[in-house]
């Protein structure tokens, strides 16, 4: 089995997300901030190829496109061995992680671009599941499918999102901007909104889903008012149409850009996200916050 290499170590924090920091292709690890402890990360997208091109995002050489063909049983061995190596071998000591960090949080689909673009994303679904289950994993820790979900409605995709779901997994599905200029900006890409709400609805009738927002100052400027009520109104068209949102996690910069667009964009205050925070707790929405 494959186990991180010794000329990879180094130690992990919160602000290290190297994808490459085990010395693995596909398989990661990292101390997540919003997990709060080791999170697995799985990256379909090693060629640093995505639909979007989010201008906030910290992928270098960030490239228009989908991920590549996937070394299966690559990927599967890198999985077996490195949760091998964390709970039976030496991971902890080796990568200097403090003992209060020392558990494994989740198994997140995440990477250098958008996971679902992946052809096989249904099987390789199945066999994360097996391998989870093989550990004694499921139900234990999350299983978490970050993804722009603008493929949502590929048969190939829903697939996997439900089976992903009958693991106990669910979907973080970002949603940045409510309006078609602000997803310009923002993500890259040309979109209508009630594009981007129907993707949601099939993600969340499928699988456990969150909405994940980063906001940030462009400019120096936050998000203006006309976009705030446009992204409220989006959740509470939500709330009409009874879609299954568990909740929003709204979080702001931790690390900074890899894109052109990087002196242009800055951290708002605390203040700022706790008020978007308190407008959607007064629409009977849950919300976590990470700044």
């Amino acid at each position: 089995m494959s186990k991180p290499s010794r000329q990879f170590m180094r130690q992990l924090t919160t602000t290290n997300h190297s994808r490459d920091s085990a010395g693995l292709t596909y398989v990661y690890p990292v101390i997540s901030r919003r997990s709060g402890g080791l999170s697995i990360g799985i990256n379909l997208n090693p060629n640093n190829a995505c639909n979007w091109r989010c201008v906030y995002c910290q992928v270098p050489d960030l490239a228009r496109g989908a991920a590549p063909d996937i070394d299966e049983d690559c990927l599967r061995e890198e999985l077996l061995g490195l949760l091998n190596d964390v709970l039976l071998g030496d991971f902890y000591e080796r990568f200097q992680i403090p003992n209060e960090q020392r558990a494994i949080k989740d198994i997140a689909i995440s990477g250098n671009g958008e996971p679902t673009s992946c052809k096989t994303f249904d099987r390789i679904v199945e066999w994360i599941g097996a391998v989870c289950g093989e550990f004694g994993l499921l139900g234990k820790i999350k299983l978490v499918l970050i993804s722009n979900g603008s493929l949502m409605h590929k048969p190939v995709v829903q697939k996997g999102v439900k089976r992903w779901g009958e693991f106990g997994g669910e979907v973080w599905f970002k949603v940045d901007s409510a309006t078609a200029e602000g997803m310009l900006r923002i993500n890259q890409v040309n979109l209508a909104p009630e594009t981007v709400l129907r993707n949601l609805e099939i993600s969340a009738r499928l699988c456990p889903a969150w909405i994940q927002t980063c906001l940030f100052a462009f400019d120096g400027e936050p998000p203006s008012e006309a976009e705030l009520d446009a992204y409220l109104d989006f959740l509470a068209e939500l709330k009409r149409r009874s879609v299954p949102i568990r909740g929003i996690l709204l979080y702001g910069l931790a690390r900074p850009s890899m894109q052109e667009q990087a002196p242009r964009l800055s951290a708002l205050p605390e203040a700022f996200l706790d008020r978007i925070a308190e407008s959607i707790r007064a629409l009977d929405m849950a919300v976590r916050v990470n700044r």
